[in-house]
C-alpha cells in the first residue's frame, strides 16, 4: 500500500522503450478508496446476519450479505495487485536484500507493533459481550497465550484468544514479499525474459489476458476453497493476484492488452458472477453445506466462477481507468509541431494554481495515510460499536453513527497521534517526514 508512509512504494509503469517509470496515480486513488471504504465495510459487519463480527446489534440483516459481496469480488484483490506492482519497482530500486529490509521495516514493525496495542482490544470487548469479566489486563494474558503450527503457514502463531485480526493482509503481503526476495535473486535473468515474451506473446490475441490469469484463480478458489475470515478469498489466491501485479509492472504490453479488453472484462465479470453468485448461495441454503470449502459439484463450479470474476473485474477496472487516463493524456498534449510541445530535455511542468496545490496536498496526504488508517479503523470501529449498538435505535441510524465517529476517531489518530514524530511514523510503517 504506497507512497510515503504507506506499505508499498508508488505504482508505476514503464512505457515500451523507456527505462524511466510513468507514475500511475490511479492505483494509489484505489488504494486510498479501498482502504477508506474498509470503514463503511467492517461497520456494516455488526449487522450482518452471516458474519461472525466482534460486536452484533441484536437486530441483523442479509442485506450487508448481498453488497458485500460485490465488494469483497475485487477490493482486497485489488490491494494485492498494486502491491504487486510497487514490489516490481522497489526490487528494482533496491535489489533483493534491500526490498527485504524495507518489506520488514515497513511491515514487519507494524506489525509487530500492532499485535501488541490494538489487536487484543476487539478481541476483549467480544470477550466481555459474550459474558466475560475480565478487565483488559487480565484479559491480555489470555489473548497471548500462543502456540506454534506451522501448517497454518503464514499464520504460524495460534491461540484460543489470539488472532491476527484485520492485519491478516499485512501477514500476507510480508510473507509474499518475503519469498519474493529470494525467487527473484535467484531466478535464471535468461528464463524471466523468455517467460515475459511468452506471456506478451499469449495475451496479444483478445480475451487472452481475461483467460490465461483466470483459470489459475479458478482452480484455487474451487479446489482450495474460499476463506470466509480472508475477505472470502483463499491466501493462495491472493498470492496470485500479488504475482499477477508484479508481472503487470514488469512488460507494458499486458498493460495494453488489459486496455484492450476492458470492455470484454465488464461483460465477462456480469456473466461469471451474476451466474455464480445465485449458485453459491442455493448451495448453502438447500444443503446445509458450507459453500466456501464443500466439495459439491455445485458449490466447486460456483467457486471456480467466483475466481475467474474476480480477476476480470480487476481487469474492467484498470483497463477503463487506463482508457480514460490515455484520453485524457492526449487531448492535453499539445501537438508535435507547437512551441509549447515538450522536448526530450523538458523540465517540470508548470507549477500548478491554487486549488490544484490544494487538491494535490489532501491527495498526498490521503495516500501516506493508507496503511496507518488500515492499521487504526478496525479497533475504532469495534470499540465505537460496542456502546452503539445498545441503542434503541434503527439499524441506519447506528449504522451511520458507527461510520461517521469510528472514520473521525480514526482520521484523528493518525494525524494527532501517528504523523506527526518520526517514532510514530516508524511504528506505523512511514517514511520519515521530508
Amino acid at each position: 500500500m504506497g507512497e510515503r508512509g504507506s506499505a508499498a512504494p508508488p505504482p508505476t509503469s514503464v512505457t515500451p522503450g523507456s527505462a524511466t517509470p510513468e507514475r500511475r496515480t490511479e492505483l494509489d486513488a484505489i488504494r486510498v478508496l479501498v482502504v477508506a471504504g474498509l470503514v463503511f465495510f467492517h461497520s456494516a459487519l455488526v449487522f450482518d446476519a452471516r458474519d461472525d463480527y466482534y460486536v452484533k446489534n441484536a437486530e441483523t440483516t442479509e442485506v450487508t450479505m448481498y453488497l458485500a459481496g460485490v465488494a469483497v469480488l475485487w477490493a482486497m484483490p485489488m490491494l494485492f495487485l498494486v502491491s504487486g506492482v510497487g514490489a516490481r519497482y522497489s526490487l528494482r530500486r533496491r535489489g533483493a536484500g534491500g526490498f527485504a529490509a524495507e518489506r520488514l521495516r515497513r511491515l514487519g514493525v507494524p506489525l509487530l507493533f500492532a499485535t501488541f496495542v490494538l489487536l487484543p482490544l476487539p478481541q476483549w470487548l467480544r470477550r466481555l459481550g459474550e459474558g466475560g469479566r475480565e478487565s483488559y489486563p487480565e484479559f491480555l494474558p489470555l489473548f497471548f497465550d500462543v502456540h506454534l503450527d506451522l501448517a497454518e503457514f503464514p499464520f504460524v502463531v495460534r491461540g484460543e484468544y489470539f488472532e491476527s485480526g484485520h492485519l491478516w493482509f499485512v501477514v500476507l503481503l510480508l510473507a509474499f514479499s518475503l519469498l519474493l526476495a529470494p525467487l527473484v535473486r535467484w531466478f535464471p535473468r535468461g528464463a524471466a525474459r523468455r517467460g515475459r515474451e511468452l506471456l506478451a506473446a499469449a495475451v496479444r490475441a483478445p480475451g487472452m489476458v481475461l483467460v490465461l490469469p483466470a483459470i489459475p484463480l479458478a482452480l484455487v478458489s474451487a479446489l482450495h476453497g474460499m476463506e470466509e475470515g480472508f475477505a472470502a478469498w483463499s491466501r493462495w489466491a491472493y498470492l496470485l493476484f500479488f504475482l499477477y501485479g508484479y508481472a503487470l509492472a514488469a512488460d507494458a504490453r499486458l498493460r495494453e492488452a488489459m486496455r484492450r479488453d476492458a470492455a470484454w472484462a465488464v461483460a465477462a465479470t456480469l456473466v461469471l458472477f451474476g451466474a455464480g453468485m445465485p449458485i453459491f448461495l442455493v448451495v448453502g441454503e438447500t444443503t446445509g453445506a458450507d459453500p466456501f470449502t464443500a466439495m459439491l459439484p455445485a458449490a466447486i463450479g460456483a467457486r471456480a466462477m467466483y475466481g475467474a470474476a474476480g480477476w476480470c473485474c480487476l481487469v474492467a477496472i484498470l483497463g477503463l481507468l487506463d482508457r480514460r487516463r490515455a484520453r485524457k493524456t492526449a487531448a492535453a498534449a499539445p501537438p508535435a509541431s507547437s512551441p509549447d510541445a515538450p522536448g526530450p530535455f523538458a523540465g517540470s511542468p508548470a507549477a500548478p494554481g491554487r486549488a490544484g496545490g490544494r487538491a494535490r496536498r489532501a491527495y498526498a496526504y490521503l495516500a501516506a495515510a493508507a496503511l496507518p488508517v488500515y492499521i487504526l479503523h478496525q479497533p475504532a470501529v469495534v470499540a465505537v460499536a460496542y456502546p452503539v449498538v445498545r441503542w434503541p435505535a434503527p439499524i441506519p441510524v447506528k449504522y451511520l453513527v458507527i461510520v461517521v465517529v469510528a472514520g473521525a476517531l480514526t482520521l484523528a489518530a493518525y494525524d494527532l497521534l501517528v504523523r506527526r514524530t518520526q517514532l510514530t511514523r516508524f511504528l506505523f510503517g512511514m517514511r520519515p517526514p521530508r
